[in-house]
């Protein structure tokens, strides 16, 4: 047999195959696992949500569990909690590396934007309604924004995702400190270099409030990574999109990846069975 002969496509495979393969996810498997991470201290007040781990380092306090609702873990200057918070840290700046891409205004509201990287500048409010971000058909979209001050929303903004699917990735890399005001509806990832404060009734329904160096405060809220009700369900927290490489340095885009259409055979047998079912009734009757 000539080894060779299955050698050199193998090799060649091995070199120039998917670089998936030698990259990893940006927010890292540990901090993927938190929902709520906090530097200081977490404080809760209310009956609050969680689904994801919920943590803090190098801080040892979290106060208010008795009325979190947690789908999780809790992590208290443990080993976990320190690993990720070192993740953090290595994941705004790797957002960093991606550039300011658009500046826009300061306040986002009414607009729709397609995945990119974007500059945001700060403001009395970054949101004071909503925000639609349309992935374009691609189910690997992602959405960086560089905030180099605050992040900050007005009561019962809302920031909503179309056309996008289960890989996709939404990050708020934050130079300072985040706060999300009353009945505010939020997604994607809070980075924030300071603190976080969740003000009564605010949710992040898919993604993350992480704070690398300040508290996270919370008052009646809910955070998931789960997802459901979005248009990226099952995309762990909005956390997809991009790609660091295991040596470090700039992350890459997950490639296109167009959103799965609904099987047309499975409509048709559907349709069928509802027919079939109301031409039934109608004899009954």
């Amino acid at each position: 047999m000539n080894v060779m002969k299955f050698a050199i496509p193998l090799f060649v495979a091995l070199a120039f195959g998917s670089s998936q393969a030698l990259a990893t996810p940006i927010l890292g498997s540990e901090l993927g696992s938190f929902t709520v991470l906090g530097a200081s201290t977490v404080t809760n007040t209310g009956a609050t949500t969680l689904t994801g781990n919920l943590g803090v380092y190098p801080g040892s306090s979290i106060t208010g569990t008795a009325t979190i609702t947690l789908n999780g873990t809790i992590h208290i200057a443990d080993a976990l909690a320190q690993s990720a918070q070192g993740q953090l840290g290595n994941a705004m700046t790797s957002l960093g590396l991606l550039g300011p891409g658009t500046t826009l205004s300061s306040n986002l509201t009414g607009l729709t934007l397609l995945p990119g990287v974007y500059t945001v500048p700060a403001g009395t409010t970054n949101l004071a309604g909503t925000l639609t971000l349309n992935g374009n058909g691609n189910a690997n979209a992602f959405w960086v924004f560089q905030m180099p001050s605050t992040l900050i929303t007005s009561p019962g903004s809302v920031v909503d995702l179309i056309n996008t699917g289960a890989g996709a990735g939404v990050y708020w890399n934050v130079g300072s400190s985040a706060t999300l005001d009353t009945t505010t509806s939020f997604i994607g990832n809070i980075l924030a270099l300071a603190s976080i404060t969740m003000d009564t009734g605010a949710t992040i329904s898919c993604g993350r409030a992480l704070a690398n160096t300040g508290a996270v405060t919370m008052d009646t809220n809910t955070l998931s990574i789960g997802c459901l009700g979005t248009g990226a369900v099952g995309s762990n927290g909005l956390s997809g999109g991009l790609t660091v490489p295991v040596t470090g340095g700039t992350p890459t885009p997950l490639p296109f990846t167009p959103v799965p259409e609904p099987n047309p055979f499975l409509l048709f047998c559907f349709s069928l069975a509802v027919l079939f079912i109301f031409r039934k009734k109608l004899v009954r009757e």
